[in-house]
């Protein structure tokens, strides 16, 4: 039972909570990893290396035959809906979307059969001004075929495992490709619609080495800074700050604790910003390692939680004495800038989690049930500080009135309500 408004903030309670999850934070992984292994034999064919593809479930298996600067490979993928597509493709000049030479698979809208064809993502396939029409591609594509494996083999359906044969000839003395791979929902006629925008279909690109099978470390880098810039962010702008305002409303008005509160409040927040900024930076990092990608909301917020929670570290260097007249504005000003940042920094970090594809993870519950204990804890010391404030109020009342004297004082609460 709650008797003073400091007894909630437990040192060792809020210690183990936070360590915990940053903990699940940092263990987690954006849905990206996968139990299955490649394989480099086909029905009708048998291939050297084979790979296993970060996102998507997806896998890839060939034989390069280096006299020649030939690659014979297959893509594996699965389907997403019975009208949808699955693609991949080569990127000539480097590891994105725009510039891709593709070939899709999807059903005929005709006859249901498996088709495949080639299409050339250009910067105007990324804008959506027009539908994805098929064309020629302009790589030495030698030979290129589609089927459907396992299961139900005639029919494309949810889950649907398919197989994309290429053969091509590469540029002499240059083993490295770009491949890029995705899926969509839907396909209208003969074009193929925008795929999902998770991160796991936003980084489904890997530059692989096809003569000695390794691929490049860029796609490692990105996933690990990515759950860094989660977890920093997580606890710093969702967990500390909104501690930091919680020990400013609370806890000033404990007239015994002096002005520790206001110690206690500007040493979370500035940790707190200190982590924030970390985070932030390597958010910006994020970005010019992922050309093309761009998360427009999260990235707008984060921008506004970052400019609010420095103009409140600034705003401690012009902090007016208690005497001065405009203290009372400044006071304004900050409880303003300060809430503002603690709902924008919560609410970033909910869209983090979407922009992860961790929507339903556990990382997403460890943060909800933090933030859901604070939230419980600053109910029960609302109610506490109504409840003093209206008994302080009821007895000086009564001592107006002079029903009680000046000696029952003692009996009376030391906190008010802000």
């Amino acid at each position: 039972m709650l008797r003073t408004p400091f007894n909630p903030f437990s040192h060792t309670k809020s210690s183990t909570m936070l360590i915990l999850f940053v903990f699940l934070l940092l263990s987690f992984t954006s849905r990206t990893a996968f139990s299955t292994h490649c394989t480099t034999v086909t029905a009708t064919k048998t291939f050297q290396k084979c790979m296993t593809l970060p996102t998507q479930q997806a896998s890839i298996a060939w034989t390069f035959h280096a006299h020649n600067a030939t690659l014979d490979l297959v893509f594996f993928g699965s389907f997403i809906s019975p009208s949808g597509w699955v693609g991949w493709g080569i990127n000539p000049s480097s590891a994105q979307m725009t510039g891709t030479r593709a070939l899709i698979a999807f059903p005929d809208p005709n006859s249901g059969q498996l088709v495949l064809l080639p299409y050339i993502l250009d910067p105007t396939v990324k804008l959506q001004k027009s539908p994805i029409l098929s064309t020629p591609l302009d790589v030495h594509l030698i030979s290129s075929a589609a089927a459907l494996y396992g299961g139900k083999m005639a029919t494309i359906h949810n889950g649907a495992a398919v197989q994309i044969f290429a053969t091509l000839r590469l540029v002499p003395n240059k083993t490295k490709i770009h491949c890029v791979w995705n899926r969509g929902l839907y396909v209208q006629g003969f074009s193929p619609t925008i795929h999902p925008t998770t991160s796991n279909d936003l980084s489904s690109i890997a530059t692989i080495d096809v003569l000695s099978g390794f691929t490049a470390g860029q796609h490692t880098n990105v996933k690990t800074l990515r759950t860094v810039h989660g977890a920093i962010n997580a606890v710093s702008w969702g967990i500390l700050l909104p501690i930091g305002a919680v020990t400013a409303r609370y806890l000033r008005h404990i007239e015994s604790i002096g002005p520790a509160w206001f110690y206690a409040h500007s040493g979370v927040q500035l940790f707190a910003t200190f982590l924030g900024t970390v985070g932030f930076a390597i958010g910006i990092r994020l970005g010019d390692l992922s050309a093309g990608v761009v998360y427009g909301l999260h990235r707008k917020l984060g921008f506004a939680v970052f400019c609010l929670g420095s103009l409140q570290t600034l705003a401690l260097l012009f902090r007016p004495k208690t005497t001065n007249k405009f203290r009372k504005y400044w006071k304004s000003y900050h409880h303003f800038v300060g809430y503002a940042c603690v709902v924008l920094g919560v609410v970033n970090v909910f869209q983090g989690f979407e922009v992860m594809g961790a929507g339903g993870s556990y990382a997403k519950l460890a943060y909800c049930l933090c933030l859901s204990s604070l939230i419980g804890v600053c109910i029960a010391l609302e109610v506490n500080s109504w409840v003093v404030f209206c008994r302080k109020s009821k007895e000086d009342k009564m001592r107006r009135e002079g029903l009680i004297t000046g000696s029952d004082k003692g009996s009376e609460s030391r906190h008010s309500h802000s």
